[in-house]
């Protein structure tokens, strides 16, 4: 898998309270518009309190999300999941999106005390590993 600075939505990014991730990605100037692109999720740090954690994907017309859409979405993740180092959503982004994606994550239960997550998109997945 072949990372680029432009496609990642989170890095290390601390998810304390359901909030969409630090950066979006407009497909367009980011040369993935048309191309199959993977989501995958990873855990940098541990999560902790909280009960599960939903990671959706969105998509808008404009870079502020004044009208998101969803396009996938992983389901909760209970916590005994969310450990560093685990993968936790690897996904196929539809071909029809807007222009602009970014990641929402819900928390449910008590807000984390603890849990850092990176949520890079990538054109070249190994989708059976």
């Amino acid at each position: 898998m072949i990372l680029d600075k432009a496609l990642q939505l989170s890095k290390e990014q601390a998810v304390t309270a359901s909030a969409a991730s630090t950066n979006y990605v407009d497909l367009k100037t980011a040369g993935a518009a048309y191309e199959p692109v993977f989501v995958i999720a990873m855990v940098d740090t541990s999560f902790a309190t909280l009960t599960s954690l939903t990671i959706t994907i969105q998509t808008a017309t404009d870079s502020a999300f004044t009208s998101p859409e969803t396009l996938i979405s992983s389901g909760a993740i209970p916590v005994a999941s969310l450990t560093a180092g685990a993968e936790v959503f690897k996904e196929r982004l539809p071909i029809k999106t807007k222009r602009y994606v970014r990641a929402y994550y819900t928390v449910t239960g008590s807000n984390a005390t603890a849990g850092k997550i990176t949520l890079n998109m990538a054109k070249d997945v190994n989708i059976d590993g």
